[in-house]
Parts: structure tokens; C-alpha cells; sequence
């Protein structure tokens, strides 16, 4: 009688154990869109608040809740190729994107960003900035002159500032 005691708690005690155990999912994301002339990556815009993407897009690989030590908080995607920057408002989309473009940017030549994107307002040897009617678009070149990363703003070339 006496042994019945504990072998019974030690069962009960596991029983409890076991019935908090849950199947967990993985968030179902949708496609990623990223519509170059409207600024946005599923209706999502640089501006769109933290939990807003979270919510949306539930996928993300990571996120640093805002304000952030170094300034860099967003939502991030690592392994889909796109980080939303959140604090300071752009999205960074790379060559390693998995998703669709509207315009055929990444990858594209330097020549040939004109017949969709106009003059740049602003550029470098290494990138150029397109005034666009959201904000801005950024687009990185590496080293033939070929776009391999770009982000989108609703910032100015002046005023934004990108994280490393």
C-alpha cells in the first residue's frame, strides 16, 4: 500500500507532463510578392508597423523588437532573401530573394534600369537611388555592373539610413 502512493503520484505527475506536450506548426507564409513601382512586398510598405509584418507574414526567421540597441530592428526573412527594417523604414530584398518581382531588377544591368526606373537621383559607383512615388529604390551593383541587392524606402536618398 505504501508503494502505491508514490508510483501513483510519479504517474500522475507524468500525466500532467505529457498532456502539456503540443504539436507545434510552422507558420504558413504566403508567396512574397515585392511590387517594385508601388513599394510594397504584399501590400506590406517600409513604413508598416512591426507587429503588422509579424502578423502577416508569421515565417520570419527573426525579428528585433523596436527601438533597438543598435537601431536595426525589423522583421527578417534570412531564408527567403528579404528583411523588413522597421525602425528605419526600408525593405532589403537580395539575390538569394524567393519570391516574384514585378520588375526583373535583380540581376539586371546597369544599362538597363532606365526603361523602368528613369534617371537616378542619386548614385555612386556602387548603387544608384530612383525617386519613385512611395519613397525611394536603391539598387546595388557588384562588381560587371549587374543589380545584385535593392531597398525599397519611403525615405530620401538624404535621409535614410541603411544598416550593416
Amino acid at each position: 500500500m505504501k508503494m502505491k502512493k508514490p508510483i501513483l503520484l510519479l504517474a500522475c505527475v507524468l500525466a500532467v507532463q505529457i498532456s502539456k506536450a503540443q504539436l507545434k506548426s510552422t507558420p504558413f507564409c504566403p508567396a512574397f510578392t515585392v511590387d517594385v513601382l508601388d513599394g510594397s512586398v504584399n501590400k506590406l510598405y517600409p513604413e508598416s508597423p512591426y507587429q503588422e509584418i509579424k502578423n502577416k507574414l508569421p515565417c520570419y526567421t527573426n525579428s528585433i523588437d523596436e527601438p533597438s540597441a543598435t537601431g536595426c530592428a525589423g522583421v527578417f526573412f534570412k531564408d527567403k532573401g528579404i528583411d523588413f527594417y522597421t525602425y528605419r523604414d526600408y525593405i532589403e530584398i537580395s539575390m538569394d530573394f524567393k519570391g516574384k518581382l514585378t520588375l526583373p531588377i535583380l540581376g539586371a544591368d546597369r544599362g538597363s534600369l532606365f526603361k523602368w526606373l528613369g534617371l537616378p537621383k542619386a548614385k555612386d559607383n556602387g548603387w544608384e537611388a530612383y525617386q519613385m512615388q512611395h519613397g525611394i529604390i536603391v539598387v546595388y551593383f557588384d562588381a560587371i555592373g549587374k543589380v545584385n541587392k535593392m531597398q525599397i524606402s519611403s525615405r530620401t536618398p538624404e535621409t535614410m539610413r541603411v544598416c550593416e
